[in-house]
């Protein structure tokens, strides 16, 4: 009997200790927030948070050792920067100012819900029309090649927790480096950005791997601040495009836990402005890409801390933020592919319940999903992007076997999700 209640006493102890950790990381990232604001008259708001997140995301609680990394080995249809500090993203692109006024001049225009959803499952072609480019490929390219051959002149805080740093180029522009506690961290960040890629979602910021060669010209000028912040020298760190003047975003009503979900007869729609429909279809994105990757330091952790804090869905969202013409940002992936794979038991009941309350979907997303379902080939197709585009990825490694075939798998999943939803939802 006394052996029994020492366990349960034991128990008991952890349960509160978690606890308490969770909500002393809340009140730390709401003083980061708002230290942020006392700051923020003078300055942009970049995407990185002025808050050490590693407690929020739970990682103190879930430390699992580092899976052993491999190299590569190994259509139904659905009818269907700016280079200056001072300029939001997209500015550069012939485009943006026209994808502003569009959603500007038509703010309030109403849509019937025949012109909001076509074929049952999709958002239509309509609405797709008022989509941001986000970071176009041509952007893309651009912007990695310029990075990889400017030299970094500052290292400051601003991208979140103190291991990451705020680089300032020699012309100006601006970058996060991620100094990761551990390489899971930088490959979980890149390839999920590849994976992105890969579906044609363009609302990550493009990425780039540099080596932290002190001796070389592109970190030369840091050397002292990068022996300050105690970086390894030769360790690979990720750069990723940094974005000015962005705001949070609060998770919208049809995907709270008490709402009914995002689907075809949600008549509410209607009463929806072009802009607010244009962020939702965004959502279905990020919804879809976080199930994918299993990055359970967004949506899925709200959905979490709801048994702490009722109120937590009406807060800012986790790592996504907004840019002044609404398009949405998905920040700080880190936790995607590698990490959330290993964690993967710990969080998968919330990852399906945030996937079911889904039923609209792009088009051009299903679709890419429909594709390497039937294919099977996810795995060759994201290495080899991630192979063409990143010289150091042999540097950094691949996902394991293990994690290739989580990833088909939750390709598999998505799929009939997808299906099941079209079957639901056929009479439309």
């Amino acid at each position: 009997m006394r052996f029994v209640s020492a366990n349960l006493l034991a128990l008991f102890f952890l349960c509160t200790c978690s606890s308490v950790l969770y909500v002393w990381s809340r009140l730390e990232d709401r003083l980061g927030r708002h230290k942020r604001g006392l700051h923020g008259a003078g300055a942009h708001f970049a995407y990185g948070k002025s808050v050490d997140l590693s407690a929020r995301t739970f990682r103190a609680l879930l430390a699992v050792p580092s899976a052993q990394k491999s190299h590569h080995s190994n259509r139904v249809e659905i009818h269907n920067s700016s280079n200056t500090k001072d300029k939001a993203i997209n500015a550069s692109k012939g485009d943006y100012h026209s994808h502003v006024t569009k959603l500007t001049s038509n703010k309030r225009e109403a849509l019937r819900l025949t012109e909001i959803i076509e074929d049952g499952i999709f958002w239509s072609q309509r609405l797709e029309d008022y989509l941001p480019v986000g970071f176009s490929k041509e952007h893309a390219q651009a912007w990695r090649q310029r990075a990889r051959g400017s030299l970094v002149v500052s290292l400051e805080p601003g991208c979140g927790r103190v291991s990451n740093q705020l680089a300032t180029f020699s012309d100006g522009s601006k970058a996060c480096v991620r100094y990761g506690i551990n390489a899971d961290q930088i490959q979980g960040e890149t390839l999920s950005y590849y994976l992105a890629n890969l579906l044609g979602i363009t609302n990550i910021p493009p990425i780039i791997l540099s080596r932290l060669n002190v001796d070389g010209e592109q970190w030369d000028s840091v050397r002292h601040r990068i022996d300050g912040l105690q970086w390894s020298a030769g360790a690979i760190v990720s750069l990723t495009e940094w974005v000015a003047n962005l705001t949070g975003v609060v998770t919208p009503a049809p995907l709270r836990q008490e709402s009914k979900g995002l689907h075809p007869l949600l008549t509410e729609l209607e009463n929806k402005t072009i802009a607010g429909l244009v962020e939702l279809v965004q959502w279905t994105d990020l919804i879809m890409f976080d199930y994918l990757t299993a990055n359970f330091d967004r949506l899925v952790s709200n959905l979490f801390s709801l048994q702490w804090d009722a109120r937590v869905m009406e807060r800012d969202t986790s790592n996504l933020l907004r840019t002044l013409s609404g398009d949405l940002v998905f920040i700080d992936n880190e936790a995607g592919l590698v990490h959330g794979y290993r964690v993967l038991d710990m969080w998968e009941r919330y990852h399906s319940s945030v996937l079911s309350s889904v039923c609209l979907f792009r088009k051009g997303t299903a679709q890419h999903i429909i594709d390497l379902h039937r294919s099977r080939d996810t795995r060759l197709r994201l290495f080899e992007l991630y192979r063409d585009r990143e010289p150091l990825a042999p540097e950094l490694g691949f996902l394991s076997d293990e994690h290739a075939r989580t990833l088909q798998g939750r390709i598999d999943r998505l799929y009939k999700h997808i299906v099941n939803c079209k079957d639901k939802y056929s009479q439309l």
